[in-house]
């Protein structure tokens, strides 16, 4: 089970120690609003990258400007704590920020990872991993699991009854 960590200093000093002994860092990041399938093998696919996985949880305002209003249906609270009972998982952050990049310069993790709507190239931190010397690897399965198809499949049964 993971560790939730939002003491970025503690995050770090906790990756130091793994990397102390040549072990292999591995961060991977996203909203987690509905954790289905493919956030799991997401998460399966970067663990078995390495020796530590990170994994950083957008925070509420994040997810609503990523995602639009109503946006997330969970509370961060709530989403880093299922992130972090998946048996993968070893520590668990939460950011702000648009985009990770001002983690990944702090953590420098070896490994980038994100699920397969992206590719190597089209990662947006891409270029701040390899200033740093990191990797950008993509794992999952194809991306054919989403929290919003979850969502409106849910929102189309609930007027499906009503209308009963």
């Amino acid at each position: 089970m993971g560790v939730i960590i939002d003491d970025r200093n503690e995050l770090l000093k906790r990756i130091q120690t793994v990397r102390a002994s040549n072990g292999k860092v591995i961060f991977a990041n996203g909203a987690f609003d509905i954790l289905h399938a493919g956030h799991v093998r997401y998460l399966e696919g970067a663990a078995a990258l390495g020796d530590l996985l990170v994994v950083a949880v957008n925070s509420d305002s994040s997810v609503a400007r990523l995602k639009g209003a109503g946006r997330p249906l969970m509370p961060l609270a709530d989403r880093m704590r299922i992130v972090a009972a998946l048996e993968v998982v070893d520590l668990v952050c939460s950011f702000d920020e648009p985009t990770v990049e001002q983690l990944l310069l702090l953590l420098k993790p070896d490994v980038h990872a994100k699920g397969t709507d992206y590719t190597k190239d089209s990662v947006p931190e891409v270029e701040t991993v390899r200033s740093y010397g990191g990797q950008v690897a993509i794992t999952g399965d194809p991306k054919d699991h989403s929290t919003t198809d979850l969502i409106s499949k849910v929102i189309k049964i609930v007027l499906e009854e009503q209308r009963r």
